[in-house]
């Protein structure tokens, strides 16, 4: 059986569609930088996709075939549990996202505040924009 993680997922992506997410678990954080080449208006939750669908690909090159991912985008977390249809912009991020999710055995989402990453990729966004 492959090892599972639990994952808080924090992100943060800038105008040009430079982003960064930063994924905890029990025993390190790892930063994983991505990049949104079609920028819809919806950035933020495109962020969301892009992030999570990094850290997925991420988890799995590493071993980990199991996971619960933890997101502070309820929205998102309610498309991709498919309780909702994203928005048409968002469709082929939601595909991405899935994909690299169905690379892992399992997995799960839910909704989590994340709060402390989210701050902390908001700012070295922040910061790489200023540079």
């Amino acid at each position: 059986m492959r090892p599972s993680a639990e994952i808080d997922i924090g992100y943060g992506v800038d105008a040009a569609g430079r982003g960064v997410a930063y994924a905890r678990t029990s025993s390190s954080v790892l930063r994983l930088p991505f990049r949104i080449a079609q920028r819809p208006l919806l950035l933020d939750r495109a962020g969301g996709y892009a992030a999570l669908g990094t850290v997925a690909r991420a988890l799995q090159k590493r071993g980990i075939g199991r996971a619960r991912f933890r997101l502070p985008d309820r929205q998102l977390v309610d498309e991709l549990t498919k309780r909702s249809q994203p928005p048409d912009e968002l469709s082929l991020a939601n595909v991405r996202a899935r994909c690299a999710l169905n690379a892992l055995a399992q997995c799960e989402i839910e909704y989590a505040e994340c709060s402390e990453l989210m701050q902390r990729a908001r700012a070295e966004v922040a910061l790489n924009l200023a540079a």
